[in-house]
């Protein structure tokens, strides 16, 4: 029987690519997204892939959704924790809701999600989860305190789990991507990604979402079983961890 996957903010951006990959691998895949329905309906129309809406930063909301996703689709295998949000600002600028907002997601939604498959995971022996993390979780960045100790976050979260859950058969991953050509980031005026962003990239380009979809399709796999609690960089050479 194919595997289950979920993958949070999947609807869009690397989600989308992440959610295509593991559906050509023979995954059977679910979505979920926090607001944009428009996109979400778009996304499920052209992939066949269900989707479902609720906010990662809510305990009791993920609960609930994935106790429906596994009723409809299956007990989950592969949790993705790709959801996440930005509110930079320079600190002395940034508002208390803009840190919770941002902590809230990137953070204890990694809590609130996991924490819901786990058991799960546990009973049947078997688990593959994958956090999506940052290049400015391993370096951080101006005016991103927030997202980059979120994302710093995540990549603890992964290695403290890891081994917890080494024993009953799931291993925990992170991947770091650098700057990937998403809508967000091709919406940067040109001027600034040549000058700013591109030579920062020894390889002297964006990523593509496809390529860090084919990371998780490999720590996803069987192949990848020996691997737990590592952090797979993808950002061309722009920070060497």
């Amino acid at each position: 029987m194919a595997r289950v996957a979920l993958v949070t903010g999947g609807t869009r951006g690397i989600g989308h690519a992440i959610c295509l990959a593991l559906k050509s691998k023979g995954f059977r895949v679910a979505a979920s997204y926090a607001g944009n329905d428009a996109a979400a309906q778009k996304f499920q129309a052209e992939t066949g892939i269900p989707v479902y809406k609720f906010d990662v930063a809510d305990f009791d909301a993920s609960s609930k959704a994935i106790q429906q996703i596994e009723k409809d689709v299956g007990p989950i295998d592969v949790l993705v924790n790709n959801a996440g949000i930005t509110k930079d600002a320079p600190f002395h600028k940034m508002s208390k809701e803009q840190w919770d907002a941002v902590i809230g997601t990137n953070l204890n939604g990694l809590f609130n999600v996991t924490r819901n498959v786990w058991e799960g995971m546990r009973t049947r022996k078997y688990g593959r989860i994958i956090n999506i993390s940052s290049i400015n979780g391993q370096k951080g960045q101006f005016g991103q305190v927030n997202y980059s100790a979120s994302k710093a976050g995540d990549i603890g979260f992964t290695k403290a789990l890891a081994q917890e859950g080494a024993r009953a058969g799931i291993t925990v991953n992170v991947i770091c991507p650098g700057y990937i050509g998403t809508e967000m980031v091709r919406a940067v005026p040109k001027e600034v990604l040549e000058k700013n962003i591109l030579p920062q990239i020894p390889l002297g380009r964006l990523g593509e979402p496809e390529e860090i979809a084919r990371c998780v399709v490999f720590l996803a796999s069987e192949d990848a079983g020996f691997i737990t609690g590592s952090t797979l960089t993808a950002n061309g050479g722009q920070y060497l961890a």
